[in-house]
């Protein structure tokens, strides 16, 4: 069959389309200028020290791969000496601390990123295999994870870890990842690569230490991240700056509510209040502490000190003979927990009035407030005829000690607040005092207190767990 002079033309035409359609296809697919990297992608450097670096090798390692590569290095402040970064439109220095004469978009790091993912590169790193980021972005398009990483071969190369934070408790909790690649956490370096929207929608995506802060805030959304073998090379190893390292850790674990870390092996680090500091919560209104209104209990910090100024008191006034029993608050702690109430502030102690004068730190908080050897405050109480042991002059978390006296076999005292288990009681809870878990120690308890609570609290108390006031804050979220 003979094709007509216009079948001919109208089938060279078709095949002309379908070759452009083709070559446009095969364009979009390649890497731009014939590189290894793909512009889908901005290397963003948040973490390095200022005095001693290798981010420009790092950027230059990543330009050589690409020389249109998106680069941000990201600083708080312009830094010091300067950065020499290479004159290039597509290479950018973010500063991230708000100024008079920047427009406020200026300080914030999505503005100079508009690609779809996000790599941040340690201080250390060094692209030199070509084809690294598209691995890892088709590596992350796989599903499965939120982020995806590639150690970094320093001495100190990333690792798998799962991480669990709870908020509540202002605690991170490091272990063994059981279902390595997947990990929650990792530790050592490593490159991270993620969506840039998932990295902007975090409340606080470039605080430093970055690792830190960045699996803090994904393992709190169920966020998980693989870890690939496919490893970066390293420019030099950067500085350790231990002492400086730490303080970053410090600084951005309370921007983000964490007090306490628990490491694998089950190493501790305390990142809240001392005998030196203040503690983390300010004057409590109304029973209701500020953190309760941040769904938060008690920091572990001042849990730990409660016991300690708890354990020290308690040791005290059974080595001068005055006789004691936990009370209200510390009482329930002890029948429901053996410790203090995970949301309490302070711990309760009765004492017999007619065995203050037993006591030296006592008799001297009588006359006037007393620092005794350990750093503890002895003193009588601003709110009544009580008396109260601080843990510190700086700490105020403390110890109350209430002195009752017996009335025709019923216990009373002086001073009454408008608290619901302020009130009398017989005597015979009393006689005698029983032994009972507390805090870490055994401390004397009334007997049958399970009676001794509900008279001063109501039925069921130990089984039905409340705020103090659940007028102002409840436990069920009111």
């Amino acid at each position: 069959m003979r094709l007509t002079r216009c079948q001919a033309a109208l089938a060279a035409a078709i095949t002309l389309n379908l070759l452009v359609l083709f070559y446009v296809s095969w364009l979009q697919h390649q890497p731009r200028n014939g590189s290894a990297t793909s512009p889908r992608v901005t290397i963003l450097v948040r973490e390095f020290e200022a005095f001693d670096n290798a981010v420009p090798e790092l950027v230059d390692s990543f330009l050589q791969q690409d020389p249109a590569q998106p680069v941000v290095v990201a600083a708080d402040t312009l830094p010091y000496p300067p950065l020499p970064l290479p004159r290039l439109p597509n290479v950018r220095l973010a500063l991230l601390q708000p100024a008079l004469d920047r427009p406020a978009a200026a300080s914030r790091p999505e503005t100079y990123v508009a690609t779809e993912f996000v790599a941040l590169v340690p201080d250390g790193a060094r692209a030199e295999a070509p084809g690294q980021m598209e691995h890892m972005v088709e590596a992350l398009r796989m599903g499965g994870t939120r982020l995806v990483a590639a150690p970094v071969a320093t001495a100190n190369p990333a690792r798998c870890l799962a991480l669990n934070v709870s908020l509540r408790e202002w605690t991170a909790r490091y272990g063994p990842a059981p279902t390595a690649p997947r990990c929650d956490a990792l530790d050592g370096d490593a490159v991270v690569l993620l969506r840039a929207r998932d990295l902007f929608n975090l409340s606080a995506p470039l605080a430093r230490p970055l690792g830190t802060s960045l699996f803090l805030q994904t393992a709190l959304r169920g966020w998980a991240v693989r870890l690939l073998e496919l490893p970066f090379a390293a420019a030099r190893q950067p500085p350790l700056a231990t002492a400086h390292a730490r303080w970053k850790a410090e600084r951005v674990l309370r921007t983000l509510g964490i007090r306490l870390v628990s490491w694998e092996g089950g190493r501790l680090e305390w990142f809240g209040c001392s005998k030196e500091t203040t503690r983390c919560f300010g004057t409590v209104v109304g029973d209701t502490p500020a953190y309760l209104y941040e769904d938060r209990w008690t920091p572990p910090c001042c849990l730990r000190a409660l016991r300690e100024t708890a354990h020290y008191v308690v040791g005290v006034l059974e080595a001068a003979g005055v006789r004691y029993w936990l009370e209200g608050g510390s009482l329930l702690g002890a029948a429901r927990h053996g410790d203090i109430i995970p949301w309490d502030y302070d711990v309760d102690l009765g004492i017999y009035l007619e065995d203050v004068g037993n006591c030296e730190q006592l008799r001297g908080a009588e006359a006037g407030s007393v620092v005794d050897e350990r750093g503890f405050v002895w003193e009588k109480a601003v709110e009544g005829d009580f008396f109260r042991v601080q843990y510190s002059e700086s700490n105020h978390l403390h110890v109350d000690l209430w002195p009752f006296y017996p009335r025709n076999g019923v216990m009373t005292k002086d001073t009454w607040l408008d608290h619901r288990q302020d009130v009398e009681f017989p005597e015979h809870f009393l006689q005698p005092l029983v032994p009972l878990p507390f805090a870490g120690f055994v401390a004397q308890a009334p007997n049958n207190y399970r009676r001794f609570l509900e008279l001063k609290f109501g039925p069921g108390v130990i089984e039905n767990p409340e705020y103090p006031n659940p007028a102002l804050r409840s436990l069920a979220g009111g």
